[in-house]
């Protein structure tokens, strides 16, 4: 098998980075630099465990789509602050301590040659959804701690597997449409499209979707083994012949305009119009502009990260 393209869900990272290191470490001037230091480290170990010849961190550049909201008014609603005095609506920011770590990340990826992508209008599920989607080549390594990504786990027309980081990277955990199955119970079959026909029906509250009343998620595992698709069970509850239980035939009926709505909220874009910082992807073996990445190393006080992950590089076929 050739080597991976890894593709990373950048914001996922780092925030778990600034999250999961201590606060305690700074850079000469004094500003935090522990997500920079995490995430850099995080890559490094990526490197070195997956050995990927390609690698893209991919970006959240609109967390909460129009199009998203437009289907589902809901969608990420509880993160919305209230109006501002002057009209503007005030939404979740990153905090202070990490914005400016996150322009950090992005000054030495770009003094390194290491591909970012990002598309306007989209969150970075969109990006890897893409990215994975539009693969023809190699075996595709997604990396995040989004559930979500789950539904891109498939085997054509390559393989596409999920790094998931829910417990962090020393627990992280690889899925494949067996795992999924095994996981939540949904048809091997087509794993990773049940997993997102099963996130719909169950809903999610962190990302202000609803769901089903009365349906969670072991009921939408049932509904989906025995049915085989979300088209199936719709089928079945819209057939008063079926073998559907009539309360959920009304859950299911009652909730029909949810579900319509829901389909392009809970599926990651496969076509978002992605730009990239760099004319190709492949993981470059040493900084494309190396007296600048030790500028930065040295101003950003994260010198030894550089040097993991260059040792990381260092280690790869040439």
């Amino acid at each position: 098998m050739s080597a991976p393209v890894l593709l990373l869900d950048g914001a996922s990272m780092w925030f778990r980075s600034f999250f999961g290191v201590p606060s305690s470490i700074t850079a000469p001037d004094g500003r935090q630099v522990n997500a920079v230091r995490g995430f850099l480290d995080s890559v490094a170990t990526l490197i070195t465990r997956e050995r990927p010849s390609r690698l893209v961190v991919c970006l959240d550049l609109d967390w909460r789509p129009q199009f998203r909201v437009d289907a589902i008014p809901s969608y990420k609603a509880h993160r919305v602050a209230q109006e501002t005095p002057s009209g503007e609506t005030d939404v979740e920011e990153t905090p202070d301590e990490l914005s400016h770590q996150v322009d950090m990340i992005m000054e030495l990826l770009d003094a390194f040659g290491i591909a970012t992508a990002g598309a306007e209008g989209y969150e970075a599920d969109d990006v890897l959804g893409t990215l994975a989607t539009a693969e023809r080549r190699d075996p595709v390594v997604v990396v995040s701690g989004d559930r979500d990504l789950l539904q891109l786990v498939g085997d054509d027309p390559v393989r596409v597997r999920v790094l998931y980081l829910g417990r962090g990277l020393s627990n992280a955990t690889m899925f494949g449409p067996t795992e999924v199955a095994e996981r939540y119970g949904v048809p091997v079959h087509r794993a990773g499209t049940a997993y997102a026909e099963l996130a719909l029906l169950r809903g999610d509250p962190s990302d202000g979707l609803p769901g089903v009343p009365g349906v969670g998620e072991k009921t939408a595992a049932t509904l989906l083994a025995q049915y085989g698709s979300l088209e199936d069970i719709l089928a079945a509850a819209h057939d008063p012949k079926s073998k559907l239980s009539k309360a959920f035939r009304a859950k299911l009926l009652a909730a029909t305009d949810y579900i319509e709505a829901a389909g392009p909220v809970v599926l990651v874009a496969r076509d978002a119009p992605i730009e990239f910082s760099t004319a190709d992807d492949r993981l470059p073996l040493a900084a494309a502009d190396p007296a600048r990445v030790a500028d930065l190393a040295h101003a950003y006080g994260v010198s030894s990260s550089i040097g993991r992950l260059q040792k990381a590089l260092d280690a790869l076929p040439n």
